[in-house]
């Protein structure tokens, strides 16, 4: 078990940031840690990397107690918190090497990490030039220096561009092929790209717990599909096992069909066999949404 959490609880003064918390996390699980803002996420991670203390109960990561193994504790864990703190005025490679020092690590493994987060080409710049993927790519390749099993990341995607938003998803799955990762997000779509499983809070407590796949398979399928002008409701519904068709905005429709098939080549072939132009067609997994939508409303 890489991460077991029995009956924690924390409290600030009057408030219960998590109340009552159990669940464990297998070795080699990719799990996203989903929550409305408040929800005790951040707390939570706090903990498990033993930064805070709980009020009550049990908390362990590679069967070591985060109150009594500290040490251990923090060997096993890769942390990246959300906000990444460097030091902007050092260079990448200097900076890993000066942590590299404080985990006793060899240079061999500065370099492995620097291949493996792609900053290869970044070494030798100041951290305050890199763009803010780049500087998430530092982060992980500090929280990665010394090869921990278990691999914690809080909102390791806010606030980047959308190119580098497809980086660093590639490189959280690929670095979840080897390790465990618990990953704080209130993004679903980042979730459904990356994780395996599901753990959603709700004011400090587990409101649900869900593998992605079971998830999925019981979805219906929307696609999202873009035309090149105004088309009638009535007209694509005249599409198979179409359920709902709603016009979003402009000329941009959610299709929503009554089967987990993927539905594409159709809404594809139709609109070729109608002399529709298609100016974007994607999948949409809205299950995710609904039941995070469900089990957070006030």
């Amino acid at each position: 078990m890489s991460i077991k959490v029995e009956h924690l609880t924390k409290v600030y003064g009057n408030q219960k940031a998590l109340n009552d918390v159990t669940f464990s996390v297998e070795k080699g699980q990719i799990v996203g840690f989903l929550g409305p803002n408040g929800a005790g996420k951040s707390t939570m991670m706090k903990i498990l990397t033993t930064y805070l203390k709980a009020t009550e109960g049990l908390a362990e990561v590679n069967h070591f107690n985060v109150y009594s193994d500290v040490m251990n504790v923090q060997k096993s864990v890769g942390y990246l918190p959300e906000h990444n703190p460097l030091y902007s005025e050092m260079y990448v490679k200097e900076y890993l090497s000066f942590n590299a020092k404080v985990y006793k690590m060899d240079d061999s493994r500065i370099n492995e990490v620097i291949q493996l987060t792609g900053l290869t080409q970044e070494t030798h710049k100041r951290i305050g030039q890199l763009s803010k993927g780049y500087r998430q790519r530092v982060g992980l390749a500090n929280a990665l220096l010394h090869d921990p099993e278990v691999l914690i990341l809080d909102e390791p995607t806010t606030g980047l561009d959308p190119n580098q938003l497809l980086d660093i998803r590639e490189l959280i799955r690929s670095i979840g092929k080897e390790k465990t990762v618990f990953l704080s997000t209130h993004i679903m779509q980042e979730v459904e790209a990356i994780c395996d499983r599901v753990i959603i809070l709700n004011k400090g407590q587990i409101v649900g717990d869900k593998v992605l796949k079971d998830l999925q398979d019981g979805q219906e399928q929307v696609v999202v599909v873009e035309f090149d002008y105004r088309v009638e409701d009535a007209f694509l519904k005249k599409l198979p096992k179409v359920k709902t068709v709603v016009n979003t905005h402009d000329f941009v429709y959610e299709i929503t069909f009554s089967t987990n098939k993927d539905m594409r080549s159709h809404v594809f072939d139709f609109a070729h066999d109608n002399g529709l132009k298609i100016l974007q067609l994607n999948q949409k997994n809205e299950s995710l949404e609904n039941l995070f939508r469900e089990l957070t409303k006030d």
